[in-house]
């Protein structure tokens, strides 16, 4: 079984940017999961996600992501997505996703939301 997904982070003025390629699913969602892991894990707690590229998610890459956003928010983070699909954003809508995340159309609309000093 080959995996549709590629991963890659970058760090964008203390930021960590991460782009996502492919399909994110039952079979590739582990890839993800560790990548995002190990950078929450590494101290990396401000993160974009990029989605742009993404062709496809199931409810595995929907479940991946609550999962990494709770680990976010407990370590006093935060995880926007960048999604400028419209066939993505519907699978947000419907399961009303879309009002847990913070969701952007590009990644520099991301960066500049500069978060609130607590």
């Amino acid at each position: 079984m080959q995996v549709d997904v590629s991963v890659a982070s970058r760090t964008v003025e203390g930021r960590t940017v991460v782009d996502v390629t492919g399909e994110i699913d039952v079979y590739t969602a582990p890839a993800l999961r560790e990548k995002l892991t190990s950078l929450v894990d590494a101290g990396h707690v401000d993160l974009v996600v990029n989605l742009t590229e993404v062709r496809f998610m199931d409810s595995t890459g929907l479940g991946l992501l609550v999962g990494i956003l709770k680990r976010v928010r407990g370590l006093d983070g935060r995880l926007q997505l960048v999604i400028d699909s419209e066939r993505l954003l519907k699978v947000f809508r419907i399961t009303a996703l879309t009002q847990v995340f913070t969701i952007r159309e590009t990644v520099d609309e991301a960066l500049a939301d500069v978060p609130a000093e607590g």
